[in-house]
Formats: C-alpha cells, sequence, structure tokens
C-alpha cells in the first residue's frame, strides 16, 4: 500500500496518508516538521481543478510550524496538521474550491501584494490497533492558505481550520 494516495468519496477527491509520521498528540516535533517540510522548498506543484501552479517558498516551512494557527492546534487537530505534510503535493493538488481575497495587512504588503486565495482540502489519517495495523481512517477537512506576490506568482502559506469529520 502506498503511503499516500487519492480515493474518492461522494465525489469529493480526498488524500488518504496511510503512516503516522509524527505521532505524539500532546508534544509534537514541531522542529521535526519542520525540517520534513524543507524538503518541498523549491518545487512546485498543480492544482487540478483550475491548473494554477503552486510554488513551495522558504518561508514555507516556519510559517507551517510557527503560524497563529499551530498554536491553537492540539491534540488530534495538531496531530493531524503535522501528519498531513506526508501529502503536501497531493493536497496542492487536490485542492479545490479555490476563493480570492486582497490582502488587507500591512505586514503583508510585499510577499502577499497580490492577494490570497484560500482553497478546500480534504485529507485522512489512518486508525492503528495495537499490533499497528490500520483498522479504518479519520477523516479531516481544512483551507489551504495561498499568497500571491507581486509578480503574480502563487505560494503555499499554510494549512489551516483543519476540522475533524464526522
Amino acid at each position: 500500500m502506498d503511503n499516500v494516495q487519492i480515493i474518492e468519496r461522494n465525489g469529493i477527491k480526498v488524500v488518504e496518508i496511510n503512516t503516522i509520521e509524527f505521532s505524539s498528540k500532546r508534544k509534537i516535533d514541531w522542529n521535526g516538521v519542520e525540517q520534513y517540510l524543507k524538503k518541498y522548498v523549491g518545487k512546485q506543484f498543480v492544482i487540478e481543478e483550475t491548473g494554477d501552479i503552486i510554488h513551495i517558498g522558504s518561508d514555507f516551512p516556519d510559517e507551517y510550524t510557527h503560524s497563529r494557527y499551530k498554536e491553537k492546534s492540539f491534540g488530534t487537530i495538531g496531530k493531524a496538521k503535522a501528519n498531513a505534510v506526508q501529502a503536501v503535493p497531493e493536497l496542492i493538488k487536490t485542492t479545490s474550491n479555490l476563493q480570492y481575497n486582497p490582502n488587507k495587512n500591512a505586514k503583508h504588503s510585499i510577499d502577499a501584494a497580490g492577494g490570497w486565495y484560500y482553497g478546500a482540502i480534504h485529507f485522512t489519517l489512518p486508525i492503528t490497533n495495537d499490533c499497528k495495523e490500520i483498522i479504518g481512517h479519520n477523516a479531516f477537512r481544512g483551507r489551504m492558505v495561498i499568497r500571491c506576490d507581486g509578480r503574480e506568482q502563487l505560494y503555499l502559506y499554510d494549512i489551516i481550520d483543519i476540522k475533524k469529520e464526522t
């Protein structure tokens, strides 16, 4: 079984992650998550629905692991955010319902001069038994945050609003 695969459920593309790289709910190794994300820097991926090219800039690992949203991510949601890093290319590919918002924050007047895009993502993480066998998956949804710089290039910025689906 592949570590990450794209499946379809009820007409929605879902990224199924089949391993838990960052297992602790109480004390996630965010420095390890940041190091993991650095392997994507300089790469680009395409959103299937729109054809938009999303670049991974050098600011992404730091923003993802030190953002205000991460500070509020505890327990299952923190574990989901940490483990979603295993599927960044697939999550970008399956992003849907991209919506634009102009930049209103002076702090981002240069790096997001062209505004922000938010897109829906869906992913699952495995549920394992005592023998580490997968016995099911927990489903999550979230929003991918993409910044648009002054040259109209799109950069992955963060994943926020992660919620466990019932």
